[in-house]
């Protein structure tokens, strides 16, 4: 039904130059609504005075995000990861190389140092024979073979903690750390052992001595004839307990020529007034007492030097399990 000509409307509509009637195709205002919305009042759907209804299907539409904006985020998602695993493997291999070159020069001043004992006991051996050997029960113990097994055993260890340093060898890493734990652990036992058996170490320690002073000069005991030679003139004693000793050893009175307060031939079959009085065992235990401090610091040193190695050791092979386990 047509409207009338002379029916009122609010809206009216301004001819063109050409006077003509220019009608708006269907769904025009929707478009135009939608275009300049946003600056024209798009909350309540009008353009120019013009009331439009978007319908259900532009509304459904109008709410609905595309679906490749969910993969561009996952894809960023992958990437933000990607690159925090490459920035943490990155960090990891920098601590392992840090790590690693700290650990080979430590080891490297460990085998030298493994080399200078090891040439100190050789010299010993070549020159001075069985040096310090007092013991008779153990007249293998001399400061030579303690020299020479000493040296070995640190070239070793050191040996194997530079290869599997630089070679970041997860075995060679963790043979080394026993090792030395090993070794640290018997150090450990026998000061502890020490000091809660020093009273039967003491006896044991004089009824051995004793009884290697009648190997004293003999065939083949030149290592033990030496050692008390030196350690009576240099420490001004004389005997384990007393000069007294060697009366059991010469069945005389008689002494060793160290003994003598002048140094001359045959001078200890003098009076005993021109003999040192003092025992040696006691002058000895006496200046390593005084001698303690030097002593604790040495002992404190090596445990040091001991526990530095098992910790470079282990953080390294835990450096490699990681960088093998997320770097791989």
């Amino acid at each position: 039904m047509r409207r009338s000509s002379t029916d009122e409307s609010t809206y009216h509509r301004s001819p063109s130059l050409d006077s003509k009637d220019y009608s708006f195709p269907h769904g025009a205002f929707r478009r135009y609504s939608s275009m300049y919305g946003g600056q024209f009042g798009a909350a309540s759907n009008s353009f120019f005075g013009f009331h439009t209804n978007p319908g259900p299907k532009a509304t459904k539409a109008k709410y609905t995000s595309p679906k490749g904006n969910k993969y561009v985020v996952f894809y960023l998602d992958l990437s933000f990861i990607f690159l925090l695993e490459l920035k943490r493997c990155s960090m990891a291999h920098n601590c392992l190389q840090c790590i690693k070159y700290l650990m080979f020069v430590f080891n490297l001043l460990f085998w030298l140092g493994g080399c200078g004992i090891l040439g100190v006991g050789i010299w010993l051996a070549v020159t001075q024979g069985n040096f310090a050997t007092l013991s008779s029960s153990f007249p293998s113990l001399s400061a030579a073979n303690l020299l020479i097994v000493t040296g070995t055993f640190v070239m070793i260890i050191g040996f194997v903690g530079c290869i599997g340093a630089i070679k970041e060898n997860k075995c060679l890493l963790l043979s080394f750390f026993i090792m030395l734990l090993i070794i640290f652990l018997l150090e450990l036992t026998v000061v502890i052992l020490f000091f809660v058996y020093t009273d039967k170490i003491d006896k044991y320690a004089q009824r051995d001595l004793k009884k290697g002073l009648h190997l004293y000069g003999t065939d083949g005991n030149i290592g033990l004839t030496n050692a008390w030679s030196i350690i009576q003139t240099d420490f001004r004693c004389c005997g384990v307990s007393n000069y007294t000793d060697w009366f059991e050893v010469y069945n005389t009175t008689r002494v060793p020529d160290s003994c003598c307060l002048e140094f001359s031939e045959n001078c200890g079959l003098h009076s005993p007034g021109t003999w040192w009085k003092a025992p040696c065992y006691e002058t000895v235990k006496i200046w390593l007492q005084e001698n303690l401090l030097a002593v604790g610091i040495f002992g404190l040193c090596t445990a040091l030097v001991q526990i530095l190695g098992l910790t470079f050791a282990m953080t390294m092979y835990c450096q490699v399990v990681k960088a093998d386990t997320y770097c791989a």
